[in-house]
């Protein structure tokens, strides 16, 4: 793939105030303590039962201000169970209008800060997915300008879910593979550690679990994944020759997503 950025809409909020760590890692399924200025990491918020709240990233702005980025269209879910909890509490959440430029490809890496913005890992944190971030991004020097379906197309050859498609009100955290790069298992108590906890120590599989597959041009959302004359899923992410779908456990089809995938 040709390394290419394209501005992709993403939501913004700004966490400030004298409890802000304190209150995100009560809430957030990863470890910000250790989180310097500048530096940005992927995270689960989730229902008390245990249910994916939000695939969201967090980037540590300030000492005591924290900007939390999520998909495009889900900026008010994610802000009322961010705030659910919020009592008593010194830190506000406000709305802010930032904007994402996406880098994919294997030259991402290469990328330098730009005026106006942040550099921040994105998806797997291997360094084919890097955004620039913040109040006026500027584009890379050097990268050819993509399109958002190039970026889309990116995401579902490498196995990042999107909310909204792989990640609904129903799914559990072991069935999107994010796991191992949005969740800490060594902070503090957060709502929906149990089912999180439970799952790992025990090594209990999801009922279902993400799967990348390579697809026929024309396959599209929605169409089923057919496993020896059988249904056993339907595709919730189609772009170029990849697709995207949650099977079944029992169900040996696909490959696994994660990092090194």
């Amino acid at each position: 793939m040709t390394t290419v950025w394209a501005q992709t809409p993403r939501d913004f909020v700004m966490v400030e105030g004298a409890d802000a760590l304190k209150y995100l890692q009560s809430q957030l399924a990863q470890d910000l303590s250790t989180l310097a200025v500048g530096e940005a990491r992927p995270s689960l918020l989730l229902e008390p039962q245990g249910k994916v709240s939000a695939l969201v990233r967090v980037l540590r702005s300030g000492d005591h201000a924290y900007v939390i980025d999520v998909d495009a269209g889900f900026l008010e879910p994610m802000t009322a169970r961010l705030t659910r909890f919020m009592i008593r509490v010194d830190a506000k959440v406000t709305a802010i209008p930032w904007r994402c430029i996406a880098v994919r490809g294997p030259e991402a890496s290469t990328v330098s800060p730009t005026p106006g913005g942040v550099l921040v890992p994105a998806w797997w944190g291997d360094g084919t997915a890097l955004d620039i971030v913040g109040p006026d991004p500027t584009p890379p020097v050097g990268i050819a300008q993509g399109t958002t379906e190039d970026i889309d197309a990116a995401r579902v050859a490498s196995g990042w879910p999107a909310m909204g498609a792989e990640i609904t009100e129903s799914s559990l955290p072991a069935e999107i593979g994010v796991v191992p790069v949005a969740v800490s298992f060594t902070k503090g108590c957060y709502p929906g550690q149990e089912l999180v906890e439970r799952m790992d120590s025990r090594g209990a599989q999801a009922p279902r679990t993400l799967r990348r597959f390579s697809v026929p041009a024309g396959t599209q959302v929605g169409d089923p994944v057919i496993v020896d004359g059988v249904e056993v899923a339907r595709y919730t992410s189609v772009a170029g020759s990849h697709a995207l779908a949650l099977v079944k456990r029992s169900i040996a089809a696909g490959e696994p997503v994660g990092m090194g995938t």
